[in-house]
């Protein structure tokens, strides 16, 4: 048997995650079970679409907050918190601070995005 080896790891956005989902279903003609199963759940709470979640994305990149990688983004717009305090309960899972300020101003960037859908 053979041994996978991972090349690269990096994390995706729950929207991505679903149009990756529909072409291999396109693909495939059906999904397995866990797949399936997540698909279920992703078209009940994905909001966004893939081009809005990584306009989302780029625009809180943009923010250049210190210490907040690739993977805090991704979790950020999962979520969509949309005041400071939520966005530091997201962001408590992880061992990173981010100062107030700089919490406010990712908020107002997500509550700005996702009001204009």
């Amino acid at each position: 048997m053979t041994k996978p080896e991972i090349i690269d790891e990096k994390p995706i956005n729950m929207a991505t995650l679903k149009e990756e989902l529909k072409k291999i279903k396109k693909r495939d003609d059906a999904l397995n079970f866990r797949a399936e199963r997540t698909e279920e759940y992703l078209s009940q709470f994905v909001e966004l679409k893939d081009k809005e979640t990584k306009d989302l994305c780029k625009k809180i990149e943009a923010l250049d907050v210190p210490r907040l990688k690739q993977e805090h983004i991704v979790k950020l717009v999962d979520i969509l918190p949309v005041t400071p305090d939520e966005v530091k309960l997201v962001l408590q899972g992880y061992t990173i601070t981010v100062t107030k300020e700089n919490m406010k101003r990712v908020a107002d960037a997500i509550q700005e995005s996702t009001t204009a859908k």
